[in-house]
């Protein structure tokens, strides 16, 4: 991006100067104006939103922070926040941090998330009800305050401050430090569902249960939830639609998976990268860290490079046509600002840190037809060059000397391939569940649907290859 659009944001900006800040959770910004809602900014420019995930341990954090120094120096305003239960981002930028935004350098703030007090603020109604209720019903009253928060439920709070940073209008960019893990946001993947329960279920929910509220307490021994629990849950849905539809927004936010250049850690990162393109995520960019550099070679650690060089291969097949960022390996540890900044300039040397470097989902899962379908785009490919087959988990694409290997999310690998055509410069594959399969089979009708190719199995268990039409 050229300096000169960073210069007409920063004029666009309020003239403030650096706020002071105030706690302020999701919860409280039930007022979320709909122009943000939708992606029209009213006034100051949406944020630009980067959210790194990855293995535990493969440097994430230092990427993330990284990125948010480049970001500040380049005159954005920026804010990075930490929403992994064991908070690491303090450490790397040696700085005391707390659940709320904080100075760290000129034009970046930073915060670790708090779970437990965004609980209390978005759920606290609802684990005062339930925990009553269990404790009622003879569980210990430690369990049942364990039981009142589904798993995952206090990385999801925290990813709603997100939310609150563009409502507020303060900052250019936001980076977000996730958990080792892209779990979490597959329970953002549900928005039809979630704007349902807002719209439809909740208030006749609201209706039936204040009718019902006396006579419940005279006959039954069940206390039921009262508005305040009500509350509590149409602003939880209310806010994962929000959210959202933030991070749906492609053009200012996506998802960067950072890795080693390790086998295991990339098989890791190819599931993730799946599952997000399943649930509609843009991932702009993954980064390879801890590459060793070229002098490395005829020393102790030449065999390792060798492996690592195995290692990108592997990216490259797995992620094309998403942009390759690395990082070499330092001998000192990435803390403290100069080590921050070192990293940032290894991995933003021909790139701007704030830039969308990738547009398009690499894949899109959709059901037609009763089967599921993932397309591939394969740009300029010839039919006759295609091959396709599936090992397990492994969906493996050969076109002429190329090769890309994708690894399944688990429902989509139990079914079996039942064809791939190209059409469009899209390779399209479908899979269809066996049982379902054998009913049609019996059924003369079924027989050629589609003009799509039968599988063509061989002898080897688990294995499958196909013809592309």
């Amino acid at each position: 991006m050229a300096e000169m659009a960073v210069r007409e944001r920063k004029s666009a900006r309020h003239s403030s100067g650096a706020r002071g800040w105030t706690s302020r959770s999701a919860a409280e910004s039930s007022d979320y104006p709909e122009a943000v809602t939708s992606g029209q900014g009213s006034g100051a420019a949406r944020p630009r939103t980067i959210l790194y995930t990855g293995k535990g341990g493969v440097g994430k954090t230092s990427v993330a922070a990284a990125t948010a120094r480049r970001c500040a120096a380049r005159g954005l305003r920026t804010v990075i926040l930490s929403t992994d239960p064991a908070h690491s981002l303090g450490d790397s930028l040696e700085a005391r941090l707390g659940p709320d935004p904080a100075p760290v350098a000129e034009n970046l703030w930073a915060q670790e998330v708090d779970a437990q007090r965004e609980m209390e603020t978005n759920w606290s109604a609802v684990q005062e009800w339930l925990g009553k209720l269990l404790a009622d019903r003879g569980l210990m009253s430690v369990a049942a305050e364990e039981l009142t928060v589904p798993p995952g439920m206090d990385e999801l709070f925290s990813l709603l401050q997100i939310r609150s940073h563009h409502a507020s209008g303060d900052f250019d960019v936001i980076v977000v430090d996730c958990a080792p893990t892209g779990e979490t946001l597959r329970l953002l993947s549900f928005p039809d569902v979630a704007q349902w329960w807002l719209d439809k279920l909740l208030p006749w929910e609201r209706r039936l249960l204040t009718a019902a509220r006396p006579l419940a307490r005279s006959l039954l021994d069940v206390p039921l939830p009262g508005d305040d629990v009500l509350g509590d849950v149409q602003r939880l849905v209310g806010n994962l639609v929000a959210m959202n539809q933030i991070l749906r927004d492609r053009d200012r936010t996506s998802i960067r998976l950072v890795m080693n250049p390790d086998r295991m850690v990339i098989r890791e990162a190819q599931r993730t990268f799946t599952y997000l393109n399943l649930y509609g995520y843009l991932t702009d960019a993954v980064v390879v860290n801890r590459v060793f550099p070229e002098e490395v070679e005829g020393s102790y650690f030449a065999t390792w490079r060798e492996r690592q060089e195995d290692g990108l291969e592997l990216v490259r097949e797995g992620f094309a046509p998403v942009p390759l960022l690395r990082a070499r390996y330092f001998p000192e540890e990435v803390l403290g600002a100069q080590m921050l900044d070192r990293l940032g300039a290894e991995l933003f040397a021909e790139r701007d840190p704030e830039e969308v470097m990738h547009r398009e989902l690499a894949q899109r899962i959709t059901d037609a037809d009763g089967r599921t379908v993932l397309a591939i785009p394969v740009p300029f490919a010839d039919r006759s060059e295609l091959q396709l087959s599936k090992v397990g988990h492994e969906l493996i694409v050969r076109a002429g000397r190329e090769k890309r290997t994708i690894i399944l999310p688990g429902a989509l690998a139990r079914l079996r391939v039942a064809g791939a055509r190209l059409e469009d410069g899209t390779l399209e594959i479908s899979f269809e569940d066996d049982r379902r399969a054998a009913r049609d089979r019996a059924e003369p009708s079924a027989a050629g649907a589609g003009g799509v190719a039968a599988a063509e199995l061989d002898a080897s268990p688990g294995r499958s290859r196909e013809r592309v039409r």
